[in-house]
């Protein structure tokens, strides 16, 4: 896809970090706008921006875990602007600690997000796409799905948050193969950043209720939790520069946009070792003063 003027993106976790920069280049491109986020004052504040300075926006609340939330979207989106061309399947939240000490809670609140999210998103959306598809010879459209680098790696302490975003590449990539099965004019992309400024690191706050902590953090919990925000508060490239690595990247078409390229050895280094039978290996190898502060931090 190389033009954008005029056309509609669908953008979920819109209300901050990369959904937020994805839609203000979006708008920048002279898209219309579909805004989500369960966030209701983030998401206010993002369509009022972006409203002021011109953009066509529909911003709905929705909880991405939630079948029909995505569904009323996709309604919504069809209502007003008839087609979607451009969907960004980008709500995402984590946790950090060691992996058996992690609820069921956790566990249902980060799958629902990031892996049930997107799951609705390409259930719903797709068949629409294919519809305009066949309703308009000129149609293009474009899945984003946002992974993660923890998709491609597997960190320590970030059981649940890896288990969803590999189960996102997989999903992409069986994705890319239907759409081609089908001859489609949509074509699908993984997006796989890594440690970026963004609020991820403080998506506590957005917990639903009913999937609350029982109790009080663990040790491993407080400390892994410290350290990950420094890690994403620390990071580079910014939201808007990943922003523009992926409308460049769907621009190409390119199905892996990964935006770190100093951290693509350490992907090499996993296959490898499942290719030869190695045991998995160090994620972190390139920093091992990281690796080291949160093993202390772990045993404290």
């Amino acid at each position: 896809m190389e033009n954008f003027a005029g056309r509609v993106a669908v953008i979920t976790g819109a209300g901050s970090g990369l959904g937020r920069e994805f839609a203000n280049l979006a708008a920048t491109l002279g898209m219309k706008l579909v805004l989500a986020d369960i966030d209701a004052h983030a998401l206010e504040q993002a369509s009022s921006t972006l409203q002021a300075a011109g953009a066509d926006v529909l911003a709905m609340v929705c909880d991405v875990r939630k079948a029909a939330h995505v569904e009323e979207l996709a309604d919504a989106a069809t209502i007003r602007f008839h087609a979607v061309h451009l969907l960004f399947n980008n709500a995402g939240v984590g946790t950090a600690g060691l992996i058996w000490e992690h609820s069921e809670a956790d566990w249902e609140w980060v799958l629902g997000v990031n892996l049930w999210g997107v799951i609705h998103g390409v259930r719903v959306f797709t068949p629409l796409m294919l519809e305009s598809a066949r309703n308009d010879p000129a149609y293009e459209g474009h899945i984003v799905n946002t992974a993660s680098m923890a998709g491609l790696l597997v960190p320590p302490v970030m059981g649940p948050y890896n288990v969803s975003k590999h189960a996102v590449v997989a999903l992409s990539e069986s994705l890319y193969h239907d759409l081609r099965l089908v001859d489609a004019p949509v074509k699908a992309s993984v997006l796989c950043p890594y440690f970026v400024p963004t609020d991820i690191a403080h998506a506590e706050r957005h917990r639903p209720d009913d999937l609350r902590h029982d109790g009080p953090p663990t040790p491993s919990q407080q400390a892994s939790q410290a350290l990950l925000e420094q890690a994403v508060a620390a990071g580079k490239p910014s939201a808007a520069d990943i922003a523009r690595m992926t409308f460049d990247g769907v621009r190409r078409g390119d199905f892996y946009i990964c935006t770190h390229p100093h951290v693509m050895p350490a992907v090499a280094d996993r296959m490898d070792a499942i290719v030869h039978g190695k045991p998995p290996a160090d994620p972190y190898a390139a920093t091992p003063h990281y690796t080291a502060r949160l093993k202390a931090a772990v045993k404290r």
